[in-house]
């Protein structure tokens, strides 16, 4: 075979359509590129060699395990893990090709993942959060306060992603009926892996949406429906194709606005400081899943509210946060040798 049929670069862009099958998200097809890239510069530094035009061969125990120690000396270990999957994972596709002789990564030591219990919000930060967003916002860039709260108070009362946030649509919010009251609904998610489950909106939820879309109405009035009848209830006055949360422009919100959006809040009402770093949406995540855990949900109906496949999963939110765990931990006996003390 040829050089050029030969090009690692080359054999990459198969591997891509390979894995196109499989709908990876835009996220996940940028990561690739990424760790791509990331590794193909230090095997272009060891070989002398354009990284345009390494070729298959350049795949060997030796040059891997310097290429993969190179990069780790600039990167956190969820890069480094990230990084030996997709090379992993790339690896058996040429492998499985013929196009190198074995997948040399098992000789790549990956490092471990540490293991940390979601941080939630203390109950008196989610409380001054809810406060400050029923605020008028007068000092912020394109202001809309029903937006915000609502966002906010969907990510904390259901658990969802970012991503998923983003997604919904408004007829993915299920059983609205026509006098718009505002009775327990369900709202369809669509998670990781195009894989569904149901949210549910309690009444207290379904308002604040309500009253969102109310003012979303006002805002982008040529949104909506033109052949209505006059009392329609708000939520008719969209096609379910409609997006659920949208920006300034009326458009589906993007993650950027998104997260801007939630970080602004959490200033505004004080609380930046106490979420867990790095967490901005999924900060709601992890708060909805502790106070979960914390009233005794069983770890099979929690893991299926949060659409997670594994239960271990799941167990990080439920270890040493459930009220059991701290009951059974106080008929501790040697707590007894402390009465009086």
């Amino acid at each position: 075979m040829s050089d050029d049929g030969r090009l690692l670069d080359a054999w990459f862009g198969e591997f891509l359509v390979h894995r196109s099958t499989a709908k990876p998200s835009p996220h996940t097809l940028k990561a690739y590129r990424q760790d791509f890239a990331g590794i193909c510069e230090h095997l272009s530094a060891q070989t002398g060699v354009p990284a345009q035009q390494l070729t298959v061969d350049v795949i060997t125990k030796q040059a891997m395990q310097q290429a993969f120690a190179s990069f780790a000396a600039t990167h956190e270990v969820a890069s480094i893990r990230r990084c030996w999957s997709t090379w992993n994972t790339l690896c058996d596709f040429l492998f499985s090709l013929d196009a190198i002789v074995a997948n040399p990564m098992s000789a790549v030591l990956r490092p471990k993942a540490a293991k940390r219990i979601p941080k939630a919000l203390p109950a008196d930060a989610v409380a001054r959060l809810i406060a400050t967003l029923q605020e008028d916002d007068r000092d912020g860039v394109r202001p809309w306060g029903e937006r915000d709260f609502a966002i906010i108070l969907t990510a904390l009362l259901t658990g969802m992603r970012s991503s998923e946030l983003i997604a919904v649509n408004i007829g993915d919010v299920r059983g609205v009926s026509e006098a718009g009251t505002d009775a327990v609904r369900v709202i369809l998610v669509r998670g990781k892996g195009s894989k569904e489950r149901v949210a549910t909106a309690e009444p207290a939820l379904v308002a604040t949406l309500t009253g969102y879309l109310e003012s979303r109405a006002a805002r982008f009035p040529d949104s909506t429906k033109r052949r209505v009848p006059t009392d329609a209830a708000v939520w008719q006055r969209f096609r379910g194709s409609d997006p659920l949360f949208v920006g300034a422009d009326g458009a589906r919100i993007t993650r950027g606005t998104l997260q801007y959006r939630v970080l602004r809040a959490y200033r505004r009402a004080g609380i930046n400081g106490e979420r867990a770093k790095g967490a901005l949406t999924h900060q709601f995540r992890h708060t909805f899943a502790t106070n979960m855990a914390d009233e005794n949900v069983s770890i099979f109906t929690l893991m299926r509210m949060l659409g997670h496949e594994s239960m271990n999963t799941t167990q990080v939110y439920t270890e040493g946060a459930g009220t059991g765990v701290r009951e059974a931990a106080a008929r501790n006996p040697l707590y007894r040798l402390l009465d009086g003390v």
